[in-house]
């Protein structure tokens, strides 16, 4: 057991008596309530799971809490002080990408990292960037869309 200091979408988090196995999802989800984030696979291969540590892409189910040096950024902290979305999470309402939603706050945070790393990707840069997400609906062609309406709306 494990006493963990987390800096968790800007906020200094100290958790006391935390496995030092458990993974970062079930941190986040059962210690801090922070839901948005999602179970979908266990095994890093769906991408529901995903957050960003340092910007970058990480798959929470399989990420031991204790590893984590650097800033994590849920789907919780994308949105600003006063509730308004950021380019990405507007895209994906103003084009209607999710439809049943689950793998969604996982394809957002996956699209914020390509477009903190690119701004402004092409096709296949976007689909390379979000291959590894799965969308068991298909919303693929939406998803590009909306990768492409936020890096345009971010002023690339």
């Amino acid at each position: 057991m494990a006493t963990l200091r987390l800096n968790v979408n800007g906020e200094q988090r100290t958790l006391d008596g935390v496995d030092d196995a458990t993974p970062l999802l079930w941190v986040l989800r059962d210690e801090l309530g922070l839901v948005g984030t999602k179970f979908g696979c266990g095994i890093s291969q769906c991408g529901a799971c995903t957050v960003l540590i340092d910007g970058n892409p990480v798959r929470s189910c399989s990420f031991p809490a204790a590893s984590v040096a650097g800033e994590i950024t849920t789907i919780e902290g994308l949105a600003g002080p006063n509730g308004e979305l950021n380019p990405v999470q507007q895209a994906w309402v103003d084009l209607d990408v999710a439809q049943c939603g689950y793998c969604q706050a996982g394809q957002i945070m996956a699209a914020e990292a390509l477009l903190r790393s690119n701004a402004n990707p092409t096709d296949a840069d976007v689909d390379q960037a979000m291959a590894g997400n799965i969308c068991r609906c298909g919303t693929y062609i939406r998803i590009r869309k909306a990768v492409k309406t936020a890096a345009a709306n971010r002023g690339a």
